[in-house]
């Protein structure tokens, strides 16, 4: 029966590695990026590549200097930032350090080889030993699977990683047009205000104007010429921001972008987002992925408590006395490492702590998200319905104010300064507009990045107000 063992031993290690080279991953083509390429098509009808050869990078290369031909879109824009942000390629390279990490997982463990050489009075002793990990070796599969589970997981994060990506391009774009459509409205009305004040200064040299409603034409003259240069700093710093997003560098920065913001996108109605939104975050989706991969960590942890290591050592010596006697006797040792003190308890624990918290982790964020879904509807229906009432009510109402506040001028029914005090009222109308339907088309970016991921939208600074806006009425 002690014969018996060494072969059981054998054909038990045989049997487990046989079985675990079969489960051997191997390191896919692209780099585990299909579901992400799939995923970005079916939601941003967009392409989305991983850069790894001069060939990618000479395509990629071709086709953002064909989008970057015509004037920018929103759309053009996105796919631009989706093929060239360095980030964003960042974030595919760790979805195959995650592959390679998972193809490693489920290789068994390498054996490790030692030589023993010991000679002296004529003796000669050699020893050779193979130790290998048999508990590594046994537990092969599970641990594959929790590795294959977390590669599934960085792959939906890459995806999330994506749809930000895609989103912070687009509100970059919508930014940076607006600020461009801002400061095209100022200078037009920079123009006329200087044509006023120059016409009231002749008139006062003629003794038509008082002295007052020549100050009082400067000033607003002045005033748009400083909003205006607020203005184009705006232009510079919210095009910087998009070039970043785009990846853009050298004489690729003389792209063009489109003079105003584009026309009001169909009006969404979404029925339940909150469920819309747990279903399809992919950020979700990837934390319900690395809870598996710890539930599936702590049941090993569990089965494997009480042994912390398991090795098992061939050994074969080779003997040479002086006087020239030789023997090769051959066997092999068993160590176990076992928890004496505490049987594994403080390992077990700290799995189950370390999932418990994993748990609470993602029910909050479930909780956030369908709290960020509902907001970020809200948002966008009530945005809407603020840039609509300018474009439908505010301007209509003050260009007819303009039109016959100048025509009573024009018959001395009403003085200077109510002509400019509607000048500044409809200058401060029309950039809360411009600004209106920004942040309208804003929030449509937020609402979809809360259904699907992608981020919420970052903050920025606070907006210059126009200088007048607040005492347009008063009288100066």
């Amino acid at each position: 029966m002690a014969a018996l063992r060494p072969r059981l031993l054998r054909t038990a290690a045989a049997v487990a590695l046989s079985a675990s080279l079969g489960a051997c991953a191997s390191i896919g083509a692209d780099g585990g990026m299909t579901p992400v390429v799939s995923r970005v098509s079916l939601d941003l009808s967009k392409d989305t590549a991983k850069i790894v050869t001069a060939a990618d990078a000479a395509a990629v290369k071709a086709r953002v200097d064909r989008l970057l031909a015509r004037p920018l879109t929103a759309d053009a824009a996105v796919q631009i930032a989706l093929l060239n942000n360095r980030g964003l390629q960042a974030e595919y390279n760790a979805l195959g350090v995650s592959e390679a990490a998972y193809v490693e997982a489920s290789l068994p463990p390498s054996p490790a080889v030692s030589i023993e050489r010991v000679a002296g009075s004529g003796d000669l002793d050699i020893e050779r030993r193979l130790i290998a990990d048999l508990l590594q070796l046994l537990t092969l599969p599970r641990r594959s699977k929790i590795a294959e589970t977390d590669f599934r997981a960085a792959q939906h994060r890459a995806i999330a990683a994506t749809f930000r990506t895609a989103a912070e391009a687009r509100r970059a774009f919508y930014r940076a047009v607006a600020a461009r459509e801002i400061a095209a409205f100022l200078e037009t009305a920079r123009a006329s205000a200087g044509a006023a004040a120059e016409l009231s200064r002749k008139l006062g040299e003629t003794g038509a104007a008082t002295r007052l409603n020549q100050a009082r034409a400067g000033a607003l003259y002045a005033e748009v010429a400083t909003e205006l240069a607020e203005a184009r700093l705006e232009v510079t710093t919210q095009r910087e921001a998009l070039t970043r997003q785009l990846g853009l560098w050298g004489r690729d920065l003389d792209y063009r972008l489109p003079a105003r913001l584009p026309s009001f996108p169909r009006l969404r109605t979404q029925g339940d987002v909150e469920a819309t939104a747990i279903r399809r975050r992919v950020d979700l989706i990837a934390d319900r992925l690395e809870l598996d991969a710890l539930a599936q960590s702590y049941g090993l942890t569990e089965q494997t408590r009480a042994i912390s290591m398991l090795e098992v050592t061939g050994l074969a010596n080779q003997t040479r006395s002086a006087e020239g006697d030789r023997a090769n006797p051959k066997g092999f040792e068993v160590a176990i490492q076992i928890p004496i003190f505490d049987f594994g308890r403080a390992r077990s624990a700290k799995a189950r702590e370390t999932y418990m918290g994993a748990v609470n982790r993602l029910l909050e964020k479930a909780v956030n998200a369908r709290s960020e879904a509902r907001e970020a509807y809200a948002i966008y229906r009530g945005r809407h319905e603020i840039a609509r009432a300018y474009q439908s009510r505010v301007l209509p109402l003050r260009k007819v104010i303009a039109e016959e506040s100048q025509l009573q001028y024009n018959g001395m029914l009403v003085d200077a300064f109510e002509l400019l005090t509607n000048a500044r009222e409809t200058v401060a109308a029309n950039v809360a507009a411009i600004r209106a339907k920004r942040d309208f088309l804003l929030a449509d970016v937020d609402f979809q990045a809360a259904l699907i991921g992608g981020g919420p939208a970052a903050q920025s600074a606070p907006e210059p107000r126009l200088a007048f806006a607040t005492s347009a009425s008063a009288p100066q």
